[in-house]
């Protein structure tokens, strides 16, 4: 078997430059005092690092002179809590865990300064005083305006032990409130470098923010509708027509169109601090560059991403949360939660020829999960993986957490890839590590646990247990938990299946990160894993099952639905299931708001694409077309690509009705992705990671341009959804509210080629509601049930040309309309073309009629 590849960051870098030497584009040069680029083991080491190096044995006590006095600043010893930097007593105290480190510097920075990458000002600590257990501290007084922080730890070097302590590095604070870097978002820094050195804000008073009484609005899960949205991509393309275009501030500004749509909860995609530049690359067939723009690659947690506000860094970070801040102030007033994508599955810093920017360099053995002689374990196909459950860590994620509900008024969170929250941590234990005897019992590290301390501490944290808590409920190691995740009974779930690339000749990766593939391929750089490869190869193997196999993943919701609405046998029954909830997945004592339904996400098609295309179409990301999702159940009705017959494309449409029927109607928590509810195309690319560019943003002349029709679809659907009492249910339906339908009333026919699902379900406000699918390619009439004294009238049919879709009572001509019915329904029958859905609503017969 041939060794697994790895790519890097770096790697990849280094890549682009080769590629780049004959052209006239920027190279991805480093600054000169941080070496980001360079592998951790070929970067200069001062010579008290190679004396530690040379050492049998370590250092426990560093030397250190008297701590000079700073002309600047007033030094006292300070407190070891909270972490981070925090106004008090008219100055700022530091704290900072690093419990390997032998010395901790605390360098002080003017924003012109970092400009000039120059120091402002160093304070070394006194190990005596600035100390505590494993937590350096100090408090300063001082005028800290527009000034800046980062640390330098010395200490042993030495990747093999899990230690890369180098002083030559100054370091962001892991639990810095904003991070400073580059002024614009896509732009490349001074020198024209993707790294340019970074630095923590230091909190002040002045940044005080008046929340005018805002209050969660604290709605009850089961009456979400959730949009999934990306911050840069909702505003950025000119047709938004707002003065700053791309920012928190944009998306403040167009929260009447999510307010008119019916939305009452936005999940933001990754708004903590990362670098859109980590692959940085030249992109010959759209001439632009790639960057990572979904921003799945978390540099600082705290930190808002800085690059998302109007003001960036030139106006200092402050303005930065503030608009973060009021961007949900305005939601809340309009009703509408907000919910944070949460990467805490990994960081930026990759694996071991990653740069050192904070996590590493502070404490690496604690803050990854490593193997024995210190690889890092890759759960997430991105180079390391976060240590969880590591004390220090879940207390980390906590606070982090803690300070988003608090601070920013968050509403809950979504965690990506959370399955490696399940995972064991790290048992850095040298005794563990050369065989010798451990007493007691001993969980491999990344081993799946029934009560993992980190998901107990979220569930039962007094803050946190009132929040929305979402889970990606599986990882890029094999773990796949849907219907089985530790939940507390609080959690809900994505209700779907991973998006893998698979391949028994690299370490299973997910697309949308900065590792690939091809790149893998083109590098052709070995691991020098010994026992992670074993977990690795095995880990491939469970995945590729969990792929194959439609038992492993037992009616989810998201490829059941779309296997049938384009119409394959074999899903009639496990349609029913997801109408009903999904009480197959998630039994125990959990609800169908547990899970979140969704046909279409930021990975894979858009549902305009779902209908448009059969095979992806990724050539613009550079891998030749082999990263993204190739199992996307889709069709194309008949014809590939946008440009189509008249007849193909009225069945699109059809069929985007169908999918968002079927969404709106079933029990669960319905999410949409932002565009869809226009019909937003990326052109067949299902993986659209690393464009800043048309392919990723919200299209708003599309949205108000004729064809938009769809549109008022959707806005009456979910309008309909929250007018029914039945159709967000806090438990399963059972038989005394729902009857299953066939072609004739009570007959469903479950058969492995039955194309037909209805169902009637009695609701305390619209009396009872009669759905149907019919996604057979042939036409057919339905026997409806008999209600005596009432008539079946059409609400939906998604087979008639907009606005006749959706007939509502202020619907012009709307009498003219249901008279063409009227004959079928006097008889109680309904005509229902292949592949259209119905729904039908009871009403009195009038006497007179």
């Amino acid at each position: 078997m041939d060794a697994i590849k790895c790519n890097s960051s770096f790697l990849h870098r280094t890549k682009l430059n080769t590629l780049y030497s004959n052209h006239n584009f920027p190279k991805l040069r480093a600054p000169n005092f941080n070496h980001l680029f360079r592998p951790a083991a070929q970067q200069p080491l001062s010579l008290s690092a190679k004396d530690r190096r040379r050492s049998s044995e370590a250092e426990n006590v560093a030397v250190v002179e008297k701590p000079p006095k700073s002309e600047r600043f007033l030094l006292s010893d300070g407190l070891p809590s909270p972490f981070g930097a925090t106004v008090r007593d008219n100055g700022v105290n530091f704290s900072v865990y690093s419990a390997n480190s032998v010395s901790a510097t605390i360098c002080l920075f003017s924003l012109s300064d970092l400009r000039q990458n120059k120091v402002t000002e160093e304070i070394q600590l006194d190990p005596s005083t600035n100390r505590t257990g494993h937590v350096w501290h100090v408090f300063l007084k001082g005028d800290f305006k527009d000034m800046l922080y980062g640390y330098r730890f010395d200490g042993k070097f030495s990747p093999e032990e899990g230690h890369y302590y180098d002083s030559s590095n100054i370091l962001l604070d892991p639990y810095a409130k904003a991070i400073i870097s580059r002024d614009e978002f896509g732009v490349l820094g001074p020198d024209e470098v993707c790294w340019p050195q970074m630095a923590c804000m230091v909190p002040t008073l002045d940044e005080e923010f008046d929340w005018e009484g805002d209050m969660h609005p604290r709605l009850s899960q089961k009456d979400l509708v959730i949009y999934e949205m990306h911050v840069r991509g909702f505003t950025r393309h000119e047709s938004s027509k707002i003065e700053f275009p791309g920012t928190y501030q944009g998306v403040a500004e167009k929260l009447d169109h999510l307010q008119e749509l019916g939305i009452n909860c936005i999940e933001l995609m990754p708004c903590h601090e990362f670098n859109e530049l980590e692959y940085y690359s030249y992109n010959e067939i759209l001439g632009d560059h790639r960057v990572n723009f979904w921003g799945y690659s978390t540099i600082g947690f705290f930190s808002p991403m800085i690059r998302y506000s109007s003001a960036s860094s030139q106006n200092f970070a402050g303005r930065a949360i503030n608009e973060f801040k009021v961007l949900v102030k305005e939601a809340h007033k309009r009703g509408i939660e907000v919910i944070m994508d949460v990467v805490l599955n990994h960081t930026a810093e990759g694996n071991e020829k990653g740069p050192i920017v904070s996590f590493r360099g502070v404490d690496n053995s604690v803050y990854y999960m490593l193997a024995p002689k210190g690889e890092f374990y890759n759960y997430s196909g991105c180079g390391n993986t976060f240590n969880c459950n590591h004390p220090v860590v879940r207390q980390f994620i906590v606070d982090c957490l803690r300070y988003w509900v608090t601070e920013m008024h968050v509403d809950g969170f979504r965690f990506d890839l959370g399955s490696i929250m399940s995972r064991s941590s790290s048992l850095w234990d040298a005794a563990n590590v050369y065989g010798a005897d451990v007493e007691g019992d001993l969980l491999t590290t990344g081993t799946p646990v029934s009560c993992p301390p980190v998901i107990d501490m979220i569930s039962n944290d007094p803050i946190l247990r009132g929040v929305k808590l979402i889970a990606e409920a599986w990882d890029a190691g094999g773990l796949y938990q849907v219907g089985m995740f530790p939940h507390w009974g609080i959690w809900s779930e994505w209700n779907g299946k991973p998006d893998l690339v698979m391949n028994m000749d690299a370490l299973m990766l997910r697309p949308d990160r900065q590792y690939s593939y091809m790149r893998q391929q083109e590098m052709s750089v070995k691991f020098s894993w010994q026992f992670p490869l074993c977990v690795c190869m095995i880990s491939i193997i469970v995945v590729n099952l969990i792929w194959d196999s439609d038992i492993s993943c037992p009616f989810q919701f998201r490829d059941v639905v779309r296997n049938f609405i384009k119409g394959t046998d074999g899903f009639s029954g496990a349609f029913a299931e997801c109408l009903c909830g999904s009480p197959n997945l998630y039994q125990g004592g959990r609800k169908p708001w547990h899970s979140i339904n969704f046909v279409c996400a930021h990975d894979g098609f858009t549902l305009a694409d779902l209908v448009t295309y059969n095979n992806k179409n990724n050539l613009a990301n550079g891998e030749e077309n082999n990263d993204g999702e190739n199992h996307n159940c889709s069709w194309n009705c008949g014809e590939e690509g946008e440009f189509a017959s008249i007849s193909v494309k009225r069945l699109r449409k059809r069929q985007m009705r169908n999918f968002f029927v079927s969404l709106m109607v079933a029990q669960g928590v319905p999410m949409m992705y932002m565009g869809d509810e226009y019909g937003h195309t990326k052109a067949g690319n299902n993986n659209t990671y690393c464009h800043d560019n048309y392919l990723n943003y919200f299209r708003w002349d599309k949205k108000e341009e004729a064809h938009s029709d769809f549109f008022r679809f959707c806005r009456l659907l979910i309008k309909f959804r929250d007018e029914c009492e039945s159709l967000g249910l806090n438990d399963f339906p059972t038989s005394e509210r729902l009857q299953w339908h066939g072609l004739a009333p009570g007959m469903p026919d479950w058969s492995e080629t039955s194309r037909f699902v209805a169902f009637s379900l009695v609701d305390s406000v619209k009396r009872e509601i009669y759905v149907a699918f019919n996604t057979s390619h042939l036409a057919t009439i339905v026997s409806l049930p008999d209600r005596a004294g009432y008539r079946w009238e059409p609400f939906v049919d998604t087979s008639k040309p907009s606005p006749y879709d959706c007939i509502t009572p202020d619907l012009p001509q709307r009498e003219t309309a249901m008279k063409q019915y009227r004959h079928f329904l006097d008889a109680n029958l309904y005509p229902m073309l292949s592949y259209s859905s119905i729904i039908l609503l009871l009403s009195p017969i009038d006497d007179d009629t």
